[in-house]
């Protein structure tokens, strides 16, 4: 890994969307430019300085390559032809396409991630020293009980271990072999916004109208 590199910017974007029925990185969250989560990611994640992020994508990559290239984001595609199989084969993916680089992992299925907790990850990342064999996780702590989120970070050495696995196993099957594994409690409950159905999208949607 180059001395000093930030961690690559990896937004997942391969899932089939069965369940809301649109491309859930092109999904209106809020109305005019910036509004779709791909964009908000790619937004907040920028505070990780990675100057080109990584967008994995699956049976939709025409249509996000479209968008793409209309928005003229700076946004590397890579499809995964094997998208079916599962997530890990997405981040093994990524992992081969950014050799030696540890990787912040973003789905676009949690899109509501704010700039704050990209730059606490990556601090805390720097602080501990980069581990090429780690994994940081932001989570918030309810009832004396920590829920775990989106994005993470995981060390570039461990991630050669997705090399040669089936591309349908568990991430936490990864996780379990992080040394060391890390939490970083976080107030931020937009770590856990999952955007699945419609009535998540309407969910989202109302939030940041709250807000």
């Amino acid at each position: 890994m180059s001395a000093g590199a930030p961690p690559a910017l990896v937004l997942l974007a391969a899932g089939a969307s069965a369940r809301l029925g649109q491309p859930k990185a092109l999904a209106s969250l809020a109305a005019g430019p910036g509004g779709t989560p791909l964009e908000r990611l790619l937004l907040a994640g920028g505070r990780l300085g990675d100057p080109r992020a990584l967008l994995v994508t699956g049976p939709d990559h025409a249509l996000l390559a479209a968008f793409v290239a209309a928005r003229g984001l700076a946004v590397e595609l890579l499809h995964n032809a094997g998208w079916s199989a599962g997530r890990t084969g997405s981040v093994a993916c990524a992992a081969r396409a950014r050799p030696g680089r540890d990787l912040c992992i973003a789905p676009v299925d949690v899109p509501l991630v704010p700039e704050s907790v990209f730059a606490a990850l990556a601090a805390e990342w720097r602080a501990r020293g980069a581990p090429p064999r780690g994994w940081l996780g932001p989570c918030v702590e309810q009832a004396g009980t920590r829920r775990f989120g989106h994005p993470v970070l995981i060390g570039h050495a461990l991630l050669r271990e997705l090399e040669g696995a089936a591309p349908g196993a568990p991430l936490t099957a990864l996780r379990a072999r992080a040394a060391p594994l890390l939490a970083l409690v976080q107030p931020d409950l937009e770590i856990l916004d999952d955007l699945d159905t419609p009535a998540d999208l309407e969910r989202l949607r109302a939030r940041l109208r709250g807000a």
